[in-house]
């Protein structure tokens, strides 16, 4: 078996149409299907080459919460094209008040947030391969001086897209 990529992530939601407003606005996704008999929407990204990147099914708000740290999906990673790709990101996250923690992982530079039911997601910017050095091989979690980054990194694109 030879993966290329994540192609889609599926969630169980409590609330399909909160789900789909705060996936929406946040992210920009825009609703591609849904299938009103499994109570299930299917989104894409603006620009993306998928069908679609995000489903949810709705499954009512007496299913059990998720649990952190319980087995299970700890959190998707959403990547942007640029480092003011993560500027504007963190911009939203904190307007729709989603945003629960940042921190550099040296290749990778990241915002951490939640969706109404505490889904866990990341948002990333990936730096230039031949720039990752030492940090290839390393697992760090370190604080993001996201204002150092823009300088450093500000108009490079890694075509996350």
């Amino acid at each position: 078996m030879q993966i290329t990529r994540l192609n889609h992530a599926v969630l169980f939601v409590s609330d399909l149409e909160e789900s789909l407003g705060f996936y929406r606005s946040v992210f920009g996704f825009e609703v591609v299907a849904t299938e009103p008999r499994a109570n299930a929407a299917f989104l894409r990204a603006p620009g993306s080459a998928n069908h679609h990147d995000l489903g949810l099914f709705g499954v009512g708000p007496a299913a059990a919460p998720k649990v952190r740290g319980g087995i299970g999906l700890y959190h998707l990673a959403w990547q942007v094209d640029t480092i003011g790709g993560l500027v504007e990101a963190r911009r939203t996250l904190l307007e729709a008040g989603a945003l629960t923690g940042e921190s550099s992982h040296g290749a990778t530079k990241s915002l951490y947030g939640a969706d109404p039911d505490g889904n866990e997601f990341e948002i990333m910017w990936l730096l230039p391969r031949d720039a990752w050095g030492e940090h290839e091989h390393k697992a760090i979690v370190e604080p993001l001086d996201l204002a150092a980054e823009v300088s450093r990194w500000d108009g490079v694109s890694t075509g996350s897209l």
